[in-house]
Order: C-alpha cells, then structure tokens, then sequence
C-alpha cells in the first residue's frame, strides 16, 4: 500500500504491532517489529531488508539484526498471531500445503534441486509447508515449516548447516511429518480444526491419514484414483484356528481395486448435481458421486476383528467425461449432508489466494537472508502483515476509511 494509505491506518498498525509483539522482552525489538512490518505493507518490488530499509528511511542493518541475530522467539508471536488469526477468519476447515521458493545458489537453508508446484517442474528453490485457517470469505496462514531435504542431512552439508545456523535437533522430515508437527504445536496452543483439508500429495499418504485420526482430527483429502479400497460390503474373513500358535488375522478374500473402479462401476447416474458455492458471476456447480469404501494400500489399520473403517469416497465427474476428473476421500460421519461434503471438499481453494497474496502483494518469497531462523521469523512476519490486511477487509467500509 502506499506512504500516505499506510500513514492512515498508523493506530490500528500501532496496535496491532504492540499486541503481536507483546512476547518480546525488550522494547527495541518490538519497536524493530513494527517497523519490519510496516516494511512489508509498504509498497515496492523488492521486500527483502535493504530496499525496505531504504523505503522507510533507516539503516537495513537495524532490521538485519532483528531477523537474523537478535534473540526473540518466533514460537510465541507465532501462537499468539495463530489465536488472532482464528478469532478473525472464524474457519471453517484448516488446509495444509507447500509452495516452493526459487533460489540460485546453494547457501540458502534448506534449497535443492526438488520438484515445485510454484515453478511447475524440478528447480533449485526451498519448499516452505503451511497451515492456514479457511472460511468461505478470508484466510491467513497459521504456521509455517521450512522443508530440510535428505541432502541436507549429509556430511557434505555439514559447512552449510553450520553457515545457515540450522539447529542440530533439526533434519530431515517428510513435509506431511512436518504438518503434523505444526497440528500438534496449534493444539498445545488449544487451537484445533473442526475439519483438516489437503491436495493429494498429501492425502494419497497412509501416514498422514494415520497420524490426523491419531489426533482424532476430521480430515476431508484430495485423493488419486489408482488409490485401492474395498467395497462398502466387503467383509473380512477368519481362517480357521488350528489350535497351535497365535490366531492367524481376519483378512479380506476380495481383492482391493482402484477408486476409479470403484467409481466407474457405480456409474455417473448414480450421483447427484451439487451446488458447493455461489460466486459472484455464477453458482459453482458439478455432478459428483459419492461412495462408501474401505481404503486398502499398503498400510489400513483394520480393527481387531479385521475389519476397516468405511470412509467417504467423493468422485467429481462432470458432464461430458468418461471418467471423474477428482478424487477426495473423507473421514466425516456417514450422515453429513452431500452438499457440506462437497463444499469441504471444494474449500481448499481461497489457500492459492493466501500464497498469491503473500508473495505478490506482501514478499514471502523475497527474504534474502541465509540463516534458518530468519527464514522462519520472515514468514511468520509476512503472515503478520497479511493477518493485519485481511482485518482490515473485515472492518465496516466507513470505519476503514477513517
């Protein structure tokens, strides 16, 4: 935003600073956290620390201290925006996803030669994973992670480790382990999601599914149709006990078959044409098929008389396909409401909102430091300004033009 936009809203700025702020001991350090804030709303290309500096008229090295040497916690302004963030969006799920960083050069914690949805192919970049509270008219991120690859566990990346100051507690972690961990710091917080959304590279993994019903966690995910499950019918069987050694497992006689069979097989007649949400030109509308199964794969956790639990299978197949085009699967309970689950399931979207604001708008990606800390403090600090706008949209036009 411009000078004089951002001078106009310089109390509420103020007072939202001085409460996000409030965890750190000394008053330069919360004085210094306003003005890297007031950085980012501030327009301009570049939102890393020099030409912010230069846009708001002091030494850059005063906010290089700041985000890379100076001993706050990230972890407590984290909670404390997370609980802010909530009261303001009101969510109705939690979505968690990555978006990659490109980066020439080696030295910036965490990059590598790795595939990335932001560039759309294979690229030397960091991959950073969120969570973000979701409602049908805001969002803003909660948490974040940068992603360490296994090469940076090597001993070739010892001298980088050391030149990024990354932790020594702190390796290599699949980004769905690192989307649990975040879960679980939220909820140390008493923060916790009514309904978790993911896309597929998330929930086509047995582990994560596995970890969110650990937590006890609903959970409403992208699947991939060559995904296996049994039919709703389906029942274990018990070989018979020959009375030596331990009883051998119920299992299952039929073979598991891809969700697109199980689909296929039902047929698009057998859904229903649904409604999920209203845009401002037109209602947003598919024909969806919606199936009990049991999820199969390499690792279903059957309860002890063999069985697995049904879930949802939700099966976008809109007109003129021969196959559906999506695929989700859903822990809900089996009387939730057609259209509430296709409306869950269609709520990730305003997430690619988030990420396109946050770096087009507010500079997620243009944090040019090499330390892991200060990675992790700019995009909790970009959250920070994000968070600060999308109250702002909240308030009543009159009020916000005061």
């Amino acid at each position: 935003m411009r000078a004089g936009e951002l001078a106009s809203w310089r109390g509420r700025l103020e007072e939202f600073a001085a409460e996000v702020f409030a965890p750190l001991a000394r008053v330069d350090q919360r004085a210094k956290g306003g003005l890297y804030l007031r950085g980012l709303l501030l327009e301009g290309r570049r939102k890393s620390m020099q030409p912010m500096a230069e846009r708001l008229g002091v030494d850059h090295q005063r906010l290089q201290q700041f985000m890379t040497s100076s001993t706050w916690s990230v972890e407590d302004v984290r909670a404390r925006l997370a609980r802010r963030a909530v009261r303001a969006v009101r969510p109705e799920v939690w979505a968690v996803d990555d978006t990659g960083f490109p980066k020439d050069g080696k030295a910036s914690p965490g990059v590598a030669r790795q595939y990335s949805g932001t560039l759309g192919k294979v690229g030397s970049c960091q991959i950073g994973v969120s969570v973000h509270a979701l409602s049908d008219t805001a969002s803003c991120p909660l948490s974040w992670r940068l992603f360490l690859p296994e090469s940076w566990d090597s001993p070739a990346a010892a001298g980088r480790r050391a030149a990024c100051r990354i932790p020594e507690d702190e390796h290599h972690r699949p980004k769905w382990q690192l989307a649990l961990d975040m879960l679980d710091e939220l909820a140390d917080t008493g923060l916790r999601p009514a309904v978790l959304v993911a896309d597929a590279a998330y929930g086509a993994n047995a582990d994560f599914r596995h970890g969110l019903e650990g937590r006890f966690l609903a959970y409403v995910l992208q699947a991939r149709g060559e995904m296996t499950a049994h039919a709703e019918d389906a029942e274990p069987h018990r070989p018979p006990y020959g009375g030596l050694g331990p009883r051998p497992l119920a299992r299952y006689r039929t073979r598991p078959v891809p969700l697109r069979e199980h689909v296929l097989a039902a047929g698009r007649r057998s859904g229903r044409s649904v409604t999920w949400r209203r845009g401002s030109k037109a209602a947003m509308s598919s024909h969806f098929v919606l199936l009990r199964v049991r999820l199969a794969g390499r690792r279903p956790k059957p309860a002890d008389d063999g069985t697995i639990p049904l879930t949802w299978l939700i099966a976008q197949w809109p007109e003129g396909e021969t196959e559906p085009v999506k695929y989700w699967i859903s822990n809900l309970p089996a009387d939730i409401p057609a259209k509430d689950l296709v409306r869950l399931a269609k709520s990730r979207w305003r997430i690619e909102h988030d990420y396109r604001e946050l770096k087009t708008r507010l500079g997620l990606d243009h944090f040019e430091g090499r330390s892991y800390i200060g990675w992790h403090r700019h995009v909790t600090l970009v959250s920070a300004a994000h968070l600060f706008l999308t109250e702002q949209r909240a308030l009543p036009k009159a009020l916000s033009r005061a």
